[in-house]
């Protein structure tokens, strides 16, 4: 008897999950008008809005990663600051400086461009490990020191962060730590040949459409507490656990030729992500409980980044996701 009682709240929970999440249609759509294709990485940027978690894009240059947040951004009612991270950026071009006033003989505090709702950190591996490392505080703690004070920074706060995964001159590899700190990567292909067309006919000497405020804070923070409350079965939960500690225990899910492949797996952090990520994605498919198909569409932006692979695995061309994707197939699911 006790047992059958969720039922009758979770059917409640699913009505409203589909009205609460009625906004979100409406956003692709918007942003559709601007953005040709890339769905799977406008749903990756709403995930990481309705969870708090930061993300990191990855794809060659001109995939439209710079404009989906911008038109992402102004879809939403917060404050939007877009950084260029270039090789002599300061820590104190991030999080701001301490200023002399010489008729005072007082210093003032002027804050950085972090001071915002939403950033765009543009090309982030092409600044210096000082300036990443000062992003490290904000992005964990949600404020900034400056001299001797500490800033909480404005709530919501966001990084969505592009990088450019061809080796060039003036990158620089991001920190393990800071790295683990984005909730997703995301890997950003190239669109499919109608879309590519529809791009050419789209924005060839146009203007791209204005876009309208969808959503504000207030709204987005009701939409995070809803999120927070859909309902995962003890066996999805129990599913998400045996994924992440598949990557650091291959041997025990009956993976061992991954022993020698796998240098070290995924955090705990992960398993965090993974649940965070899996409802946030339910609520985008404005279902008021999570499946094994959440679990699975989320998991390789999820582990990625987290999965550190040998040598020997490199030699034989193995990725993270080739991993990810063993480890998918050989789990049970509930």
């Amino acid at each position: 008897m006790a047992q059958a009682q969720p039922a009758p709240d979770i059917r409640e929970l699913h009505e409203r999950i589909q009205r609460e999440s009625a906004f979100v249609d409406q956003v692709l759509a918007q942003v559709g008008t601007v953005v040709v294709g890339q769905r799977n990485m406008l749903e990756r940027l709403l995930i990481g809005l309705l969870t708090g978690g930061h993300v990191l894009l990855e794809g060659v240059p001109g995939l439209a990663k710079t404009l989906t947040v911008k038109t992402l951004a102004e879809s939403l009612e917060l404050i939007f600051k877009r950084i260029q991270f270039t090789p002599d950026l300061l820590p104190a071009d991030l999080i701001g400086t301490q200023i002399y006033q010489p008729q005072s003989q007082t210093f003032t505090v002027k804050k950085g461009p972090l001071f915002a709702n939403l950033i765009l950190a543009d090309e982030i591996n092409r600044a210096p490990a000082k300036v990443q490392s000062a992003l490290l505080e904000s992005m964990q703690e949600k404020q900034v020191t400056i001299g001797d004070t500490t800033f909480k920074l404005p709530s919501p706060f966001l990084v969505l962060a592009t990088e450019n995964p061809i080796e060039q001159e003036g990158t620089y590899p991001l920190p393990e730590a800071q790295v683990d700190r984005f909730m997703l990567k995301v890997k950003v292909t190239y669109p499919s040949k109608a879309e590519e067309r529809e791009i050419m006919e789209r924005v060839a000497g146009k203007d791209l459409p204005t876009m309208t405020p969808l959503l504000g804070p207030t709204e987005l923070s009701r939409a995070r507490a809803i999120v927070n409350e859909i309902y995962i079965d003890p066996k999805v939960k129990d599913y998400m656990v045996d994924v992440v500690v598949a990557t650091r225990d291959p041997a025990a899910a009956g993976l061992k030729e991954l022993v020698p492949l796998i240098e070290y797996g995924a955090s705990p952090r992960a398993t965090i992500y993974l649940n965070l990520a899996s409802r946030a994605h339910a609520f985008l498919k404005h279902r008021g409980f999570v499946t094994p198909e959440d679990v699975k569409a989320v998991a390789y932006d999820v582990l990625r980044h987290r999965v550190s692979l040998t040598y020997e695995a490199e030699a034989e061309n193995l990725t993270p996701e080739k991993v990810v994707q063993r480890v998918l197939e050989k789990i049970e699911v509930p």
